[in-house]
């Protein structure tokens, strides 16, 4: 089963997909496969020096984030030229791993880490769609103290997403995390279960 993994910011996506992955499922973090994607080297890298310039480029040939956010923040023409470039690759890369998983052994659980599943029109590629909830009360203050923003900043950041109770209308399966990391586990186990899985 081809699982795509998603969840609100400071909900606790991460925490269930090591519960996961140390039960045997295959993961591919979309967050790790955007670092890889603008490495040194990579067509994705040249195609953003081409479009915004040398400056966007350290010394050491690594792309230079903060430049770049500086280049596309409050512009939404450049961010989305940006994304044109960066969501094409990252993409591409993922369903080449999940591909190469889904050969070795057809039966595994691969689990694809989206923090954009739903903005991004990607729920439909999945077989199912996991999402790792807890109420927006308790999402602000675990991104407060995490990320150590005020109240502003904190709903500013997660305003930017699909709101959380849409996202768990819209799920396969739902794992509610605002309770412990034992009931998260519990929850985890009960989908293993269930799915029959090894």
């Amino acid at each position: 089963m081809k699982l795509g993994l998603t969840g609100g910011i400071a909900c606790g996506k991460s925490t269930v997909g090591a519960m996961l992955l140390a039960r045997g499922a295959k993961l591919v973090d979309a967050d790790q496969v955007a670092r890889e994607v603008v490495l040194p080297g990579e067509p994705a890298l040249a195609a953003i020096a081409a479009e915004f310039g040398q400056a966007v480029l350290n010394a050491d040939g690594t792309m230079n984030r903060p430049e770049v956010g500086k280049l596309v923040f409050g512009n939404p023409e450049r961010l989305s030229k940006l994304e044109s470039i960066l969501h094409p690759a990252i993409r591409s890369r993922m369903w080449d791993r999940i591909e190469a998983y889904e050969a070795s052994d057809p039966n595994q659980l691969i689990v694809a880490d989206i923090p954009l599943l739903f903005e991004t029109g990607q729920d439909a590629m999945y077989d199912a769609v996991m999402v790792v909830y807890v109420p927006q009360a308790v999402q602000l203050e675990r991104l407060m103290q995490r990320n150590q923003l005020t109240e502003e900043q904190a709903s500013q950041r997660i305003g930017l997403q699909l709101d959380i109770e849409e996202k768990k209308r819209r799920a396969t399966y739902v794992i509610d995390n605002s309770g412990s990391l034992a009931e998260t586990e519990q929850q985890v186990e009960r989908f293993w279960r269930e799915q029959g899985l090894p």
